[in-house]
């Protein structure tokens, strides 16, 4: 899929630590981006509140697949939609791109179930957070 199948962007810096002694960002960094547009996703448009909070989302699943690699300096532009939507639980698809690429240096998936903070069982996805991911649902 390219950068055109991905309705919400957010650009991450890279940083001097993200590369490896191979010279280009080491893989674990890919599941931080993953972890970064999804969450800064959550938190700036469907209101998750981290701290307090009483529903978490919690990953069950996640795989990244390489196709090329990133390096220092540049910024990836992170790439992120919904491909499923259900009661408790949501998958996500992620593209990281170099700034400007059309087609994608990896894509992942990951899913999120949400969860009582406290008994840590799955309940129902909170309103905001579900319009929001409805809006990026492709």
């Amino acid at each position: 899929m390219d950068r055109s199948g991905f309705p919400h962007f957010l650009p991450i810096t890279l940083r001097w630590k993200d590369n490896d002694v191979y010279g280009h960002v080491n893989n674990v960094e890919y599941y931080s981006f993953f972890d970064t547009v999804i969450n800064d996703f959550l938190i700036r448009v469907g209101g998750l509140d981290i701290h307090g909070g009483a529903v978490i989302g919690l990953c069950v699943d996640s795989q990244c697949t390489f196709k090329a690699s990133l390096e220092f300096p540049g910024v990836v532009d992170a790439g992120l939609r919904v491909s499923q939507l259900g009661n408790s639980s949501v998958r996500y698809d992620i593209g990281l791109f170099r700034e400007g690429a059309e087609e994608p240096a990896a894509t992942g998936r990951f899913v999120h179930v949400f969860v009582d903070r406290e008994e840590r069982r799955p309940v129902p996805i909170p309103e905001r957070i579900r319009e929001a991911l409805e809006g990026i649902t492709g």
